[in-house]
C-alpha cells in the first residue's frame, strides 16, 4: 500500500470509529438531573465564564437563570410534564413574583448547589424557596411564585395530581 492508499485506509477507519462512537450512547450523553433529599431538591452546577462579568464575578441576573434551571428540574423530578401540558392545552408555569436577596458573590469556577423547597401550594400556583449555596456559604435567598396559566395568560387550576405531588414533597 502506498502513502496515499494508507492515508485513505486510515481515514476510512477513523470515519468508521467516529460513526460507532456517535451512534453509541454513554452516561455522558445524558443531561444532568438534580434530585430530592427529603423535601429539598438539590441541583448542582459550575460557574462558567459566560456566567460572569469581566472580574469573574457572577452577574446578578444569572442567579435567576440558575434557579430557573433548578426549579424546572424540580418540577420534572416530581413527575410534572410541563412540555406535554404546553403542547396540549397551552398551560404552563410562569414566574409571577420573585423576591431575592444577594448575600455573597459566586466566582468563575465555583461549584454551586441550588436548593429548592416547596413552601405552599394553592389552586393555581406554587411558592418555592430557593437558595444558591457554595459549600457551606449561602449566596442568595429567594422566594418564587410560579403561577399556572392558560395559553391566554389567565390563572388556571393546576391538575389535581400535580397538587398532590407538590403537597407530598412539602412533607418530605
Amino acid at each position: 500500500m502506498g502513502l496515499h492508499e494508507s492515508q485513505a485506509a486510515n481515514l476510512r477507519l477513523a470515519n468508521l470509529v467516529g460513526k460507532r462512537v456517535a451512534m453509541g450512547s454513554t452516561d455522558l450523553d445524558t443531561p444532568y438531573r438534580g434530585g430530592f433529599v427529603g423535601p429539598e431538591h438539590r441541583f448542582a452546577l459550575t460557574v462558567y465564564f459566560e456566567d460572569t462579568d469581566t472580574a469573574g464575578v457572577v452577574y446578578y441576573a444569572n442567579y435567576l437563570k440558575f434557579m430557573e434551571r433548578a426549579r424546572s428540574d424540580m418540577i420534572r423530578a416530581v413527575g410534572v410534564d410541563q412540555a406535554k401540558a404546553l403542547r396540549g392545552d397551552g398551560s404552563a408555569y410562569y414566574v409571577s413574583e420573585v423576591s431575592i436577596k444577594y448575600l455573597r458573590s459566586a466566582r468563575l469556577g465555583d461549584d454551586l448547589v441550588v436548593v429548592s423547597t416547596v413552601e405552599a401550594v394553592r389552586a393555581a400556583s406554587v411558592d418555592i424557596h430557593q437558595r444558591v449555596i457554595r459549600g457551606t456559604e449561602q449566596l442568595t435567598d429567594a422566594r418564587v411564585t410560579a403561577a399556572y396559566l392558560d395559553r391566554e395568560g389567565r390563572p388556571q387550576r393546576q391538575p389535581k395530581d400535580w397538587v398532590e405531588r407538590f403537597n407530598r414533597i412539602m412533607t418530605g
